[in-house]
């Protein structure tokens, strides 16, 4: 069983730190059970792959029906994450983190926890999903919103059209934001 562990800054977002068996062949490893988070319904899965070539940055994204769990199956990415739950203890706080094939971990992201990562090398993302894909469940914050301030560590990222759209924090339309669930 690998190790899971809550996130320091952001209340429940999880890493999941990943056992190794290795033997002359190479290895491998048990990388998601349903049973590791008991706390989302995993009735409807999806499985998503994106490659992103280096200095691609994608996001900020959140959801209110959906949760995702990251994998990097190739190079390595920052992830940027802002948990935008007003009712959350950590409302506001802010985290980057490495992630690539060598770290060997996994990331849980909430509802309601803007996620988005840059590429630092050319790299292959897998995530599962508790939700089909809903076109009506995608939102943005942008990934330089001064109000954030997240550490990318990059200056001028590669941006979808739709992401340089994103709305900063403060301007958010008048609507529920996603809400803060033990």
């Amino acid at each position: 069983m690998p190790e899971i562990v809550e996130n320091t800054r952001i209340r429940g977002v999880y890493q999941v730190y990943f056992s190794a068996f290795n033997d002359s062949r190479g290895s491998f490893r048990e990388t998601f059970r349903f049973e590791w988070f008991p706390q989302i319904s995993w009735r409807r899965v999806q499985m998503n792959r994106s490659d992103s070539q280096a200095n691609v940055l994608r996001g900020l994204h959140y959801h209110f029906k959906q949760v995702d769990y990251w994998l990097v199956q190739r190079g390595t990415i920052r992830v940027g994450l802002a948990d935008l739950r007003p009712t959350s203890p950590t409302y506001r706080a802010v985290e980057a983190l490495d992630s690539g094939v060598e770290s060997e971990m996994g990331l849980l992201i909430p509802i309601g926890v803007a996620h988005g990562f840059v590429a630092l090398t050319d790299a292959t993302l897998t995530y599962v999903v508790n939700n089909y894909y809903d076109n009506s469940d995608e939102f943005g914050v942008a990934w330089n919103d001064p109000d954030l301030q997240i550490p990318w560590g990059v200056q001028s990222p590669v941006l979808s059209p739709r992401d340089e759209k994103n709305p900063r924090l403060r301007d958010l339309p008048l609507m529920p934001v996603p809400p803060f669930m033990e």
